[in-house]
């Protein structure tokens, strides 16, 4: 059985964030609820706050909500700790009702983004919020990272702003915006921020609040890993750095003739005829601190490549104002981000924003270190109240009706197991935010939790709803070397297979399920994140155990495709991987006598996809008896590698040139609108388009009444008749609308999907979107 990676390989460089002295304010103790009035910080003896948090969601305290674990999180730190909750922004006032906070403004959106929180992948406005009180929109202003930022800069403008959420994570680098449909700045230069922190950032906000505390001025705050900050191009704290130019595709960035930051590591040494010596088993303990050092090749002994450390390394992406006029470059930028993403490997990148006396650069530190499980037990571990703020309640200390958050009653009776995903679908933002290594918490810690929730939590009743996170099955999952890890710069650990160096025991997993579901006062666990299928498949046993405890009829999970073309652009799987995984399930399902179904989630319009791959989507949705009442369109969210599809034409997952591969992309309202007709080809809503597609395609032999064919020629009228499509005025005719041809219920076969959380098979809202 191969060992579980354990990140403290990667936190060598880092300080535990236990190890701090606590801030002299501890003296006060833990608060039930972190304060959100002047009223209950008199109660607990406060004069003042050292630190507000702004936030575009309700206040729960529950460590699904990132507020209340950066919250909770600085207040076992020493600092005290207030939050101003969804607060009115048409003025500043709002956001002095707690007072100057002595040390920052911590700023975030919320657990959404909230572009993506108000409006459709149709940029449609949404009628609802799932982390309002009531279910209420219109809670956030759009942009919120930017404009509460402003309003915080107004309130008191001396005070540091630290700003933070995924929201800043997938805006860090000038990035393309759907709904203005053009590349926008850097959050950094818009909101005027002091840091911005991206990713999990508990490790970030501990050692920047003791830095603050300990008077040390934010400007000189400049070495944080996981943040970015704006500086002068001409700014002296830059010497000493070795700039890798990297701003055109035509010379791909090169300090010495040997360094090409473009390309992985392998990559790198096959151009020059070598091989990478991690590829071969050199002596990776040679290298003292992996997560910095530069990574050496062998091949002719005669040949010394000299390559700048890789602490001491910054790569210059084109500026703002190329990326702005030149997709191709935009897609560039794109990749060469993406192939700086892991923590053991990334350097810094900068970017350009305006010219001449107003130019500054935006320096972005590599990815946070990843925590440790014993910090992932620590944050977890803390004394949240789990439950919304009293504040929302009503005069009976109920959250329900008005008072409801719809994405606290979903997580109410869940347990966040791990963070991360290897996976790499270029349509999810998870690795943006969470990154690719895999942190996950202790089986005890986590046991603790489900009891905890059993013992204190108001109206359970036996059922746990999920034990996962971003994904069910990636739990203590990780490279079999932490030195490869640590010097991998793939995309994906499972795409377009699941990498030899992966280790796919789901060992730890079936013990956590089998200890919990043995737990006193527990009747059912549910799993409810995605589950990844095609690493469940190399665990028979894993499957088993899933299938005969843990699914409650229904088990969603998202093939996303059945075609080769888009699902290469996705990094999915195909859908041979689907099948085997159908096969398990249904027999496990059969050894028990369950009746359950898999729910399969398909995403329309996404880049690569041509309308015959709809088409043959639409045709293997009916041979199998799958009726999608709600689809999911592709939604652009910001950086993105799906999104640099969309907006280039090119494919970033290649090297990028002039000529390089062109992309599919789904435009326009009325190839959308196909694209989703063609999921939803038993509405006859859309017969009438698809007739109209199918016959211009030259596919007119899927139009008939048979059970081959995909539509009908019938439409039906308002009277429930039915009137003939070959003539205009044809006498109606009753007939029966297309049934589902499979022993699956009539019952809703999927829903929507936020972008922002991308690939988990989940309904709206996110599930632990931090």
């Amino acid at each position: 059985m191969n060992a579980p990676v354990d990140v403290s390989f990667f936190a060598r460089a880092a300080k535990p964030i236990t190890s701090y002295r606590k801030y002299w304010a501890s003296r006060f103790g833990t608060a039930p609820m972190l304060p959100m009035s002047r009223a209950e910080m008199d109660k607990l003896g406060w004069d003042s706050c050292d630190i507000v948090l702004v936030t575009g969601d309700a206040y729960v305290d529950h460590p699904s909500f990132g507020m209340a674990v950066i919250g909770r999180t600085l207040e076992a730190q020493g600092f005290r700790v207030g939050i101003i909750a969804q607060p009115d922004w048409q003025s500043a006032e709002p956001f002095r009702l707690l007072g100057k906070p002595n040390l920052f403004w911590g700023v975030t959106s919320g657990n959404m983004d909230s572009m993506i929180n108000r409006y459709t992948a149709d940029r449609k406005t949404r009628s609802d919020d799932a982390y309002t009180p009531g279910d209420v929109a219109g809670k956030r202003p759009d942009r919120a990272a930017i404009v509460y930022s402003q309003r915080c800069r107004e309130a008191f403008p001396e005070v540091p702003i630290v700003l933070g959420g995924i929201e800043g994570s997938l805006r860090r680098i000038a990035h393309y915006d759907y709904w203005s449909d053009k590349v926008r700045r850097s959050v950094v230069v818009d909101a005027k921020c002091d840091l911005l922190l991206y990713g999990n950032a508990e490790r970030a906000i501990v050692e920047i609040a003791h830095r603050l505390a300990a008077r040390e001025p934010v400007e000189k705050i400049t070495d944080v890993r996981g943040t970015a900050f704006v500086r002068r191009t001409d700014d002296e704290s830059s010497q000493g750095w070795f700039e890798i130019d990297s701003t055109s595709v035509d010379t791909p960035g090169r300090v010495e003739a040997h360094v090409n930051p473009y390309m992985t590591t392998s990559e790198q040494a096959r151009s020059q005829g070598e091989t990478c010596a991690k590829e071969e088993g050199g002596d990776a303990a040679s290298e003292a601190n992996p997560a910095i050092q530069p990574i050496s090749f062998v091949a002719n002994p005669r040949v010394k490549l000299k390559v700048p450390p890789r602490d001491k390394s910054v790569i210059r992406l084109p500026s703002y104002e190329q990326v702005k006029s030149d997709a191709v470059l935009y897609a560039h930028a794109n990749r060469v981000l993406h192939l700086e993403t892991n923590p053991g490997n990334a350097r810094a990148l900068v970017q350009a924003h305006g010219e001449g006396a107003t130019a500054r650069d935006v320096w972005i530190n590599p990815p946070p270190i990843p925590l440790t499980t014993a910090e992932m037990d620590y944050v977890f571990g803390l004394p949240y109240a789990r439950s919304p703020h009293p504040a929302y309640a009503d005069e009976n200390g109920s959250h329900d009706g008005a008072t409801k958050i719809p994405a606290w009653e979903m997580i109410r009776f869940s347990v966040n197991i791990m963070r991360g995903c290897f996976g790499g679908c270029t349509f999810c933002s998870i690795t943006e935010h969470e990154g690719r290594i895999i942190q996950s918490r202790s089986e005890d810690s986590i046991i603790r939790e489900v009891e905890d929730i059993r013992d204190k939590v108001s109206g359970f009743t036996g059922v746990i709803s999920d034990l996962g996170g971003p994904t069910a099955n990636m739990y203590r999952i990780g490279c079999k070397s932490p030195e490869i890890e640590a010097a991998c710069r793939k995309p994906s650990c499972v795409f377009p297979g699941i990498c030899q160096n992966l280790h796919t025991d789901h060992g730890p997993l079936i013990k956590i399920y089998r200890r919990a579901r043995a737990l006193k006062g527990i009747k059912k666990i549910l799993i409810g994140s995605g589950l990844r299928y095609d690493l469940a498949v190399k665990s028979p046993e894993y499957v088993k155990e899933l299938v005969q405890h843990h699914v409650g009829g229904y088990l969603k999970i998202a093939p996303e495709h059945t075609e080769q073309g888009p699902l290469t652009k996705m990094m999915k799987p195909g859908i041979g991987s689907y099948d085997r995984f159908k096969q398990m399930f249904e027999k496990f399902s059969a050894e028990v006598g369950k009746k359950q179904y898999l729910i399969p989630y398909f995403i329309a319009a996404h880049p690569g996809t041509s309308d015959e791959d709809m088409m043959n989507l639409a045709i293997w949705l009916k041979k199998n008896g799958f009726r999608a009442d709600q689809v999911q369109t592709f939604y652009p969210s910001p950086m993105a590698t799906a999104t640099a599809m969309y907006h280039s034409g090119r494919n970033p997952l290649r090297k990028i040139a002039r000529d390089s591969e062109p992309v599919d992309i789904v435009r326009g309202e009325k190839r959308r609108r196909l694209h989703k007709a063609f999921l939803r080809y038993h509405d006859p809503n859309n017969w009438p388009l698809l007739r109209d597609a199918l016959k211009a395609m030259g596919r007119a032999d899927l139009i008939g009444n048979g059970k081959h064919h995909l539509i009908p020629t019938y439409q039906p009228l308002t009277d429930g008749s039915y009137q003939s499509a070959r003539r205009k005025n044809s006498t109606p005719v009753r007939g029966q609308l297309l049934t589902q041809h499979t022993g699956l219920p009539p019952r809703e076969t999927g829903s929507p999907r936020p972008g922002a959380a991308g690939g988990k098979p989940q309904p709206r809202p996110v599930r632990r979107p931090r």
